[in-house]
């Protein structure tokens, strides 16, 4: 990437991780032309026309669904910083088809410009996936690395099109991409987005968190020419580090204290919350990427500091002094469409089933405080098995390593010899249904069949033939 004016092709600049990634790019001293894919109906807001004014920035009129415009943008690009797409809460008020024209055909659009205007031996792509991809995993399995079972939450279709984009970057045949999957975002907005999506949160669960002002340094970070060459090709979870791991009760604490409220248990009700089914975790292996793209700048306490100081004065002291009314309004919002107690007032069981194991567990869980018990979860890291020989590099894995890793997953092993762990070679699943996959899709990404991996419904079906998925279904189960 050494010419005399790199060129920075963005989606996603009008979101919250897109716009603090074009706030960093726009510190970097090389000469660069930054190239953001703008929608049509986004030209007023006042960060694009904002954009408008910078000299070295192009807006690139067009979507992801719009192969023309992403040809526009990334015609000879050294870098493509894939940050865009539908997002949940959003994602889950579409129809599956919608989110995936936006979220997986745009990828594969992105996929084909490259390889038709840019250099797919030389041009760098950066995807950002989820971790909604690899779904619950409560304590005692609360701590997750890449290659660790993809595993989608029930009615999230927002992470099974994010995981088969991930597949198709993984799969493209591209000298230089990278999957950076990005974790609990904390961001300027969060206030804005309130939604029922909160009460599928685990009270009892865990997140290891980024920041939005971190996530764009990432960002920044990956267009430097001096990102490591074993950066790429590779999977990454998007953490904060020690300093960023906690679990969701500190998380709400945090949250309603910077909004004046002292005891966010006077706002809500501990049943209004499910217990399983949604995603979050801790990283083992989050310091593998700040290692190499160093991004790390604002540790959550950091964050709610600044959070608290931007706050306006009218807020908090709503917070401090209409705490029953705040009550009212949250209970109404669980009452609603998409909210938990919306689903019991309905009779809703495929969604009861799926967020609290049945209705009679929900019966269980306390109606007040002082009968709740908070866990405190393992800061000890653990890892879960992955059932082949880890110690050896990836290019040293041989059919033998892979026989044992398809057998670990109740599958067959791969036919033929392996002339690149970025090929695809042939398995099976238990099912029988038969596939390709490279071997770093498999063993690195944690993926497996395209078919049993999207069909939540099966999940069970799958533990009892599949050890490694066992792995993670056991605590879903139990709950």
């Amino acid at each position: 990437m050494n010419r005399d004016r790199k060129i920075i092709f963005l989606t996603g600049g009008t979101g919250n991780m897109g716009s603090e990634a074009i706030r960093h790019i726009l510190q970097l001293p090389d000469p660069l032309e930054l190239r953001v894919l703008v929608r049509p109906q986004e030209a007023r807001l006042a960060s694009v026309k904002k954009l408008l004014s910078e000299s070295n920035v192009t807006i690139v009129w067009g979507d992801l669904t719009d192969p023309a415009s992403l040809e526009e943008g990334i015609r000879n690009a050294d870098v493509v910083l894939h940050v865009g797409g539908l997002v949940s809460p959003m994602a889950d008020y579409l129809e599956p088809a919608a989110v995936e024209a936006v979220n997986v055909n745009g990828a594969a659009n992105i996929i084909a410009a490259i390889k038709h205007v840019a250099d797919p031996e030389r041009t760098r792509l950066a995807y950002i996936g989820t971790v909604a991809q690899t779904g619950s995993r409560n304590s005692p399995v609360h701590w997750g690395r890449t290659g660790d079972p993809i595993k989608i939450s029930a009615y999230d279709h927002y992470a099974i099109s994010k995981t088969k984009a991930e597949v198709l970057v993984a799969e493209s045949g591209l000298r230089y991409w990278v999957s950076l999957r990005q974790s609990g975002m904390l961001h300027n907005n969060m206030s804005k987005d309130l939604d029922p999506i909160m009460f599928h949160n685990v009270l009892n669960g865990v997140f290891e968190w980024s920041t939005a002002n971190d996530s764009g340094r990432l960002m920044a970070g990956v267009c430097s020419d001096d990102v490591p060459e074993v950066f790429w090709r590779r999977f990454y979870n998007i953490g904060g580090g020690v300093q960023s791991r906690i679990t969701n009760k500190k998380f709400f604490e945090l949250t309603m204290s910077t909004m004046g409220v002292k005891d966010f248990r006077t706002i809500f009700r501990p049943h209004w919350f499910a217990t399983q089914n949604f995603h979050g975790q801790w990283y083992s292996d989050s310091d593998e990427l700040e290692a190499l793209v160093p991004y790390r700048e604002q540790s959550v306490d950091a964050f709610f500091v600044e959070r608290s100081r931007q706050t306006p004065r009218y807020l908090k002291w709503a917070g401090r002094l209409a705490p029953g009314a705040i009550h009212k309004r949250l209970g109404k919002l669980a009452e609603g469409p998409h909210g938990t107690l919306h689903w019991f007032a309905h009779n809703d069981e495929d969604r009861i089933s799926a967020h609290f194991g049945s209705r009679e567990a929900w019966e269980s869980i306390p109606r007040d405080w002082d009968s709740y018990t908070f866990i405190s979860p393992s800061m000890e890291p653990t890892e879960l098995q992955h059932g082949y020989n880890e110690n050896k590099a990836l290019e040293d894995i041989t059919e033998e390593d892979l026989a044992d890793a398809a057998e670990f997953r109740g599958g067959h092993s791969p036919k033929g010899c392996i002339d690149s762990p970025y090929a695809p070679v042939a398995w099976r699943c238990a099912e029988g249904h038969e596939f390709l996959l490279s071997t770093n899709a498999v063993v690195k990404g944690g993926h497996w069949c395209p078919v049993c991996s999207y069909d939540y419904k099966s999940y069970a079906r799958q533990a009892a033939v599949n050890p490694f998925f066992a792995q993670v279904w056991t605590e879903e189960a139990s709950v």
